[in-house]
């Protein structure tokens, strides 16, 4: 009897550890709506916070050992502020683009958190934009998710128009407020369809390939998928916000794995314990019937691959990130 490897590989994944804790300021998220992990494994991530409590929407810059670096951006119409802040990129040079769905317009920051420029106007002409919910930069270009326009854009870095595609509506190519936005190493295109629940993948000329997923709780299902990233093996990743999961699929798009949170303290959630004991025993009598609840997404609202291949999950009510590894064998046949 003879042993046959025809390139197959069994995925496992094993949670390493949590980033951050929730904060308004400093050395914590507030409603994180989404991230990016830059060189170093330096992680942005976007706050929106509360209507209440504006002062903590801001772009928070730690690694992910949580090492706090800076905080950069606030609350308002002014350059360098947001209102409803949705997306967060980075391009090759390390400069920050967010995008705004109240303001419609994308800021640009350097990477120390300088305010560049603005571009971006409301409107339902070419170019034009409806609340802006995702963004994903390839190569010298920029995609974003054009949500209640119900399709995909294409800019230059500087906000020059230079494609869109989709319409409304849920055949193949059609969108229903659109959300996240991922392009792979071949240049590909992957949107997260919000209302559709689903993902499309298109070329990077806009042009539709494959849908998978539909409504439900399943395998295979989504309830308002958010975000949606590739890793380098093709792998596609779903944070399936209102499931509470990030569900894994193949290249061609057929299932493989699940994960719903394995979370432990983050270093700095920690030292925040152990600095109020009020904390502690509030904390002790909340999970008592609830074992789960510390270490389940609370509607994770973005999933991204870090410069090592691990894949990083952004809990939005949780402040935090949850990052796993993942580790291939051989399927033997």
């Amino acid at each position: 009897m003879s042993t046959h490897f025809f390139g197959l590989k069994e995925r496992a994944y094993s949670y390493s550890h949590s980033v951050g804790r929730n904060e308004f300021a400093g050395t914590g998220f507030r409603n994180p709506v989404d991230m990016v992990i830059g060189d170093g494994n330096v992680l942005y991530a976007l706050n929106r916070s509360y209507e209440n409590r504006p002062d903590g929407v801001r772009v928070s810059v730690m690694t992910l050992d949580e090492e706090y670096v800076t905080e950069f951006g606030s609350y308002g119409e002014g350059d360098g502020q947001f209102v409803w802040p949705t997306a967060i990129t980075l391009d090759g040079q390390g400069n920050v683009y967010v995008a705004d769905e109240w303001l419609n317009r994308i800021t640009v920051f350097d990477k120390d958190g300088e305010f560049l420029r603005s571009w971006g106007k409301s409107g339902s002409g070419d170019g034009e934009l409806d609340r802006p919910a995702g963004l994903a930069i390839s190569g010298n270009s920029i995609y974003l998710t054009d949500s209640r326009n119900h399709r995909a854009q294409k800019f230059s870095l500087d906000g020059q128009f230079q494609l869109k595609f989709g319409s409304f509506g849920n055949g193949p190519g059609q969108f229903n407020l659109p959300w996240g936005i991922a392009t792979d190493k071949d240049g590909q295109v992957f949107v997260a369809d919000w209302r559709n629940d689903r993902i499309q993948q298109f070329t990077g000329d806009g042009e539709w390939q494959a849908s998978f997923g539909q409504s439900g709780s399943d395998i295979g299902q989504f309830n308002r998928p958010s975000s949606v990233s590739v890793d380098e093996d093709g792998d596609i990743y779903v944070a399936d916000w209102l499931n509470n999961r990030v569900q894994v699929f193949n290249p061609d798009g057929r299932f493989v794995a699940a994960m719903r949170g394995d979370a432990t303290l983050s270093k700095l959630g920690t030292d925040k314990l152990l600095s109020n004991p009020d904390m502690i025993r509030q904390r002790a009598l909340a999970f008592a019937n609830n074992p789960g609840f510390e270490q389940n997404f609370q509607h994770p609202c973005a999933v991204k691959i870090d410069t090592q291949g691990r894949i990083c999950v952004l809990d939005h009510l949780r402040g935090r990130v949850q990052v796993y590894s993942k580790s291939k064998d051989p399927v033997l046949v």
